[in-house]
């Protein structure tokens, strides 16, 4: 009664309800529900009025309730028990290998200290780029010697780091030497596990060389090669160069091997260098007990094998020195005529202190000295009697013989395979140029070519 009054004077009414468009077939199901829009929490500064959502009478009061975004709720401790045991173990790893680094950095730093002043004070250029000098900015006149806290700073010039356990450093520009490598080897620090396994296969096999920290400097001599090594721009440095090397001594000297090596390192050489192979190993009385002379000749070992080189290497001490060699020869076995040239130079190697002060090297740098002087040596003394001289001949000329017969052997052969191929190749033009039964009684012919040249073999052998 109460509705119908309202009607009557004019009461609201309501709406009425879409005219539903659902197909009979989808009746059973829901339409889906339109969905309502998620508003930010209200800002003191603009906040919303009705008037801002009119289709809705009321604001929205907050953000609605969602698991997914609060982690605290809906993981736990337990699910990362991976990562807490992945993650460590790659953090100790990262603080391993930046430790391992920066150790054999500094330690490459103290040898650099010590030798580099030694370097400089003998050839014209040292390291790879600009002098120390010009690395701090100072006059490349002045005589003012870098100190060491310098050389820490220019020391990334003057070594180069091959690998993250080699460095190396170039020296040029001094007479009788037409440059000289160092190689400044040490342990794989960043990586101890593979520093332990190796540790361990060279304690259980005896072909396996136990990781050590060495020092090696190659010192390549001129042999009165300085017009053919040193390089000119025009003809006018050409000339220049002529003029200047015109009144020099001649810079070569008789070819030979000669080394005083450590007696623990004596078989390991003569297994890996071919070079040293060639000498015969003698005991020497001025020489400590720990070390003896692997020379071609006696007179070489007479000549070579000075008062100072005896202070130098007994000074270096049995823990340090490894070996020094002179050699015109290849360390592996020439396989080719063209390796089998001779290239005089100088070898020295020695092993690294444990300790990471410049001052621990003193004892090597009277034999590191030595060692770069030595082609001033060789060029002075090292003339041999002709018979000395003969005999080291003979075996580098029985050598150079046997790579001549075997690269005529290999021409030889690949002539006999060059016959062949061009006779195949005329044999197979001929077949096809035959009827079918033509190229049937040229194969006939060859047949029984073939059995009487196999009979004839067998004959013979019989």
């Amino acid at each position: 009664m109460g509705d119908f009054i309202k009607n009557l004077f004019g009461g609201s009414k309501p709406a009425p309800a879409p005219a539903s468009n659902v197909d009979d077939d989808f009746a059973d199901f829901d339409p889906v529900p339109s969905p309502s829009p998620i508003y930010s929490s209200p800002s003191s500064s603009s906040a919303p009025t009705a008037a801002t959502f009119p289709e809705h009478d009321t604001l929205p009061t907050s953000v609605p309730y969602t698991k997914w975004y609060r982690v605290w709720e809906r993981t736990s401790p337990s699910d990362f028990k991976n990562e807490a045991i992945i993650i460590p173990f790659i953090l100790l790893l990262a603080a391993v290998h930046i430790w391992g680094r920066r150790k054999n950095k500094r330690k490459v730093d103290a040898w650099a200290v010590a030798h580099i002043p030694v370097l400089e004070g003998e050839f014209a250029s040292v390291g790879f780029g600009k002098s120390v000098k010009e690395q701090l900015g100072r006059d490349s006149k002045s005589d003012e010697v870098p100190g060491a806290g310098d050389r820490d700073i220019a020391a990334e010039g003057l070594m180069k780091e091959t690998t993250a356990q080699e460095y190396a450093t170039y020296a040029t520009g001094r007479q009788n030497v037409a440059f000289a490598d160092v190689k400044v080897k040490l342990f794989k620090r960043y990586n101890p596990f593979t520093l332990a396994i190796e540790m361990i296969l060279s304690f259980l096999f005896e072909s396996m060389r136990a990781p050590k920290e060495n020092m090696e400097i190659t010192v390549h001599a001129f042999d009165g090669k300085e017009k053919e090594l040193v390089p000119v721009k025009s003809k006018a440095e050409l000339d220049a160069k002529d003029s200047r090397f015109k009144g020099l001594q001649n810079s070569g000297y008789d070819a030979c091997v000669w080394a005083v090596v450590h007696k623990e390192q004596m078989k390991r050489l003569r297994d890996e260098r071919y070079d040293v192979s060639l000498t015969a190993t003698k005991d020497h009385k001025s020489l400590p007990m720990w070390a003896s002379v692997m020379s071609e000749s006696a007179e070489v070992t007479e000549t070579l094998l000075t008062k100072e080189l005896i202070a130098c290497v007994e000074k270096a001490g049995e823990e340090t020195f490894e070996y020094l060699i002179v050699t015109d020869q290849p360390i592996d076995k020439p396989s080719k005529l063209d390796e089998a040239n001779p290239r005089k130079r100088v070898i020295l190697s020695l092993r690294l202190p444990s300790s990471l002060q410049a001052s621990a090297y003193k004892p090597t740098i009277p034999l590191f000295e030595y060692c770069l002087r030595l082609p001033d040596v060789l060029v002075a003394t090292a003339h041999f009697r002709p018979e000395v001289t003969r005999r080291i001949k003979s075996t580098r000329e029985e050598e150079v013989k046997k790579l001549k017969k075997a690269d005529e052997g290999e021409k030889a052969e690949e002539r006999r395979l060059e016959a062949e191929k061009k006779k195949k190749e005329m044999r197979d033009t001929r077949l096809k140029g035959l009827s079918a039964e033509e190229q049937r009684k040229f194969l006939e012919r060859e047949r029984e070519k073939g059995q009487k040249k196999q009979e004839k073999r067998m004959s013979r052998k019989a």
